[in-house]
């Protein structure tokens, strides 16, 4: 995401500034637009051509308004992009007690909305690197994980950590599958792939991959590669219970 006139984001967002203030200016005429408005332009214009695409001058033009009066709602591309983030997550469940009672079914659930989302909105993955603070949205999701890990009798900084593994796995899973939708094989190339590997396989300096190409196969689409990931970083947590 691009800044068309220079905003010193060099100091970082204040996250009370951000969410405990208001969200227009208080005196003055009302404001023509909202944070909200100019939030959603900003996540439509992400989800259509990327966050390249995000920018000042292109969200005023999608809501008609003069570039300079959006600053005085977002003053720069990190408090944009951390509202952007917090707009999205509005989409997660964050209502009601974990489905089961279950940790680790609940925490499965949990990480496939996440998965859900970012397939959603493809930007998500990288922005979620550079985050800095949680929003409203994205601290209702995190107390929703936060109670579906009470049963695993874990402390809080552990349940904590383990949410930022379970979200950082899932970041990375996402941006990986839609890099590879993106340079999604011919038949033909993957078949010569294979078969590369097949005869390297044989060779006999590599027993171990031999080995491995020789198992049993697995389904490969993205779905079943991330419930077999997921399960295995679940089972990682459930062995510090």
């Amino acid at each position: 995401m691009t800044s068309d006139t220079g905003a010193d984001s060099t100091t970082g967002v204040d996250p009370r500034q951000l969410w405990l203030s208001p969200t227009r200016p208080r005196r003055g005429r009302r404001p023509a637009f909202s944070r909200e408005t100019i939030t959603s332009a900003a996540v439509a214009l992400a989800d259509a051509e990327g966050l390249d695409a995000v920018t000042m001058r292109r969200i005023a033009a999608q809501v008609g308004a003069g570039v300079m009066s959006l600053y005085s709602y977002a003053p720069d591309k990190d408090t944009l992009l951390e509202l952007m983030i917090d707009h999205v997550s509005a989409e997660l469940p964050t209502t009601g007690a974990p489905a089961t009672g279950d940790w680790r079914a609940d925490l499965t659930a949990l990480a496939h909305d996440q998965r859900a989302l970012m397939l959603r909105h493809p930007w998500l993955p990288a922005a979620l690197s550079t985050r800095r603070v949680l929003g409203p949205n994205s601290l209702a999701f995190l107390e929703r994980a936060l109670a579906a890990l009470r049963p695993t009798g874990l402390d809080g900084a552990a349940k904590l950590e383990g949410f930022a593994q379970l979200t950082g796995f899932v970041a990375g899973y996402v941006a990986h599958e839609i890099a590879q939708a993106a340079g999604a094989r011919s038949p033909a190339r993957a078949a010569a792939e294979a078969d590369y590997l097949a005869a390297v396989a044989a060779d006999g300096r590599h027993p171990e991959l031999a080995e491995a190409l020789a198992a049993p196969g697995r389904s490969l689409t993205p779905e079943a590669l991330f419930t077999r990931f997921l399960n295995r970083l679940i089972d990682g947590l459930s062995s510090t219970t």
